[in-house]
């Protein structure tokens, strides 16, 4: 027999270029195999979807693309030589398939299909999406696109070599009016098999569409579960969607079932494939924005980034398991965390969504909601979202705020402006140290570092630094340099005609970086 040794770094470190997660443990889940702390390497390929932008012809969107530079003596990419075999850098994002168009467009009234001057315009529009929009050149530096109107497509792209860790995209729309108005405001999103989305709605007042990318050749297949106030919502429609390979489908949740929750919990799973899912909310009074899905379910939550000025705030949250949860709400803000009088708990009955109304809990000062356990011990994970509208009357303007994982080692958000950018950070149980760099602009500019010192139970809200002779756009990266967990979000305000415009999206750790063990170790097969 012959013995064929296998190094166990090679294969994780394989297992990192192709998901861009890997880890290695003991047999039995705990410490890690090689006895040693695991050392972390840049991830080699990172894969992201962005929703189609709107149906409105008033629609101006901007994409935003980058990947921050590297930390001096971490491993370089092929460009410099690292390593026999590394994939070259590269960072592109291409229309998806399909557009945000009506799905009935593709018949005529009497289900014929289209015609020769349709199918001409498909076969042109295949064309092109094997054209890159937006192509990164550098780490460090971003690059930007723009597109009008409703037609703009879904995007789909990868990143690999030196330009895959912590490669992030932000698609920023603006519709100065109609009933898709508002500042709509998306981190594309890596493919997953799972999200959660509360604080949808199937209000009369509402048009909620779930947005499905598939980034790959084969049909994906989803199926997506509602939950109101009093559990799950009857469908016949919600299971098997077949979102075709390469293509966006955007499902209006309201068709997938007859009653009209005011307050919902969507639930996206995939049964075949990988799928890119956010949510897209118009309001007929308050505008529009994207709800992007909540972290994992957990015993604790942190929502950052509740603008000071906000008229309302709304609180929806579900328990996905077995048990009720009965949380604790609390408000971090810029001095210490308080109990808002009147709502100072919330309970939450398994497998149903529950909401509670906080009004103006912020009352002039920036902050962030932390949902823990009312009872110490009895930890039960819950999913959770805030929608928030700033303005009054007419001048109304929504956003949503998901519960976000911690910074950890480091987070970015592209396309901030000169002006109108604001980032909370939360220190939710210890003090902590951050440093946040704003890069290098679209067009120009040199990049600017600070570091900042966050107390245990606040929320320091910062106008975002501004690189030095920024032209463009920039992006902002956060890295916790000591203490935490962090947890922080951008927000972006662009006023149109008294409306205060604005967007929010939150800045998990960008998973930039796998685990792999400091020594290799041999795992032997047999060979016949």
């Amino acid at each position: 027999m012959k013995r064929t040794t296998i190094s166990l770094i090679a294969v994780a470190t394989a297992l990192a270029a192709v998901t861009g997660f890997a880890s290695l443990t003991g047999p039995d889940g705990g410490e890690p195999v090689a006895g040693e702390a695991p050392a972390r390497l840049p991830v080699e390929r990172s894969s992201l979807l962005c929703p189609a932008p709107s149906s409105s012809d008033l629609a101006e969107t901007q994409y935003t693309s980058f990947t921050p530079a590297a930390k001096p003596g971490a491993q370089p990419g092929a460009k410099d030589g690292a390593k026999e075999g590394a994939e070259a850098d590269s960072a592109e994002l291409k229309p998806s398939s399909a557009t945000l168009a009506d799905p009935d467009a593709a018949k005529d009234d009497k289900g014929k299909d289209k015609n020769k001057a349709d199918e001409e315009k498909d076969e042109a529009k295949e064309s092109a999406s094997d054209k890159p929009l937006l192509a990164l050149k550098e780490p460090g530096k971003p690059v930007s696109a723009e597109e009008s109107g409703g037609q703009a497509p879904a995007l789909v792209g990868t990143a690999t070599g030196r330009l895959a860790p912590g490669w992030t995209a932000q698609q920023t729309t603006t519709v100065a009016a109609g009933g898709g108005r508002g500042l709509l405001g998306v981190s594309c999103t890596a493919p997953d098999t799972d999200f959660w989305f509360p604080a949808a709605s199937l209000d009369d007042k509402r048009q909620d569409y779930v947005h499905l990318t598939n980034p790959d050749e084969a049909a994906a297949v989803v199926d997506i579960e509602l939950f109101g106030k009093d559990g799950a919502l009857k469908s016949d429609l919600t299971e098997g969607i077949t979102v075709p390979g390469g293509s966006s489908v955007p499902v209006l949740l309201s068709t997938l079932t007859s009653d009209p929750a005011e307050d919902v919990t969507v639930h996206v799973t995939t049964r075949t494939g990988r799928t890119g899912a956010v949510v897209r909310s118009a309001d007929e009074d308050s505008g529009s924005d994207w709800l992007s899905a909540s972290a994992d379910p957990s015993g604790t939550a942190v929502l950052p980034g509740v603008p000071a000025d906000a008229t309302s705030v709304q609180l929806v949250a579900f328990a996905p398991g077995d048990d009720d949860a009965e949380l604790k709400l609390q408000l971090a803000g810029a001095t210490g965390t308080i109990t808002p009088a009147g709502h100072e708990t919330l309970h939450v009955k398994s497998g149903m969504t529950a909401s509670v109304d906080l009004e103006n809990i912020t009352r002039g000062e920036a902050g962030s909601l932390i949902l823990s356990p009312a009872e110490s011990g009895r930890a039960t994970p819950v999913v959770a979202a805030l929608r928030v509208v700033r303005g009054k009357g007419d001048k109304k303007e929504i956003a949503f705020i998901p519960a976000t994982a911690p910074v950890g080692e480091r987070a970015s958000v592209a396309d901030n402006r000169a002006k109108g950018a604001l980032l909370s950070l939360t220190a939710p149980d210890k003090a902590a140290e951050v440093k946040v760099t704003a890069s290098a602009g679209t067009e120009g500019g040199s990049p600017t570092t600070k570091t900042y010192k966050v107390k245990a139970g606040t929320t320091l809200a910062i106008t975002a630094p501004v690189p030095a002779g920024l032209k463009g756009s920039y992006a902002l990266t956060v890295e916790t340099v000591a203490g935490g967990p962090v947890h922080a979000s951008r927000s972006l305000e662009i006023a149109e005609d008294g409306i205060p415009m604005f967007t929010v999206q939150t800045m998990p750790d960008d998973r930039g970086t796998v685990a792999v063990p400091e020594a290799e170790q041999d795992l032997s097969v047999l060979d016949d």
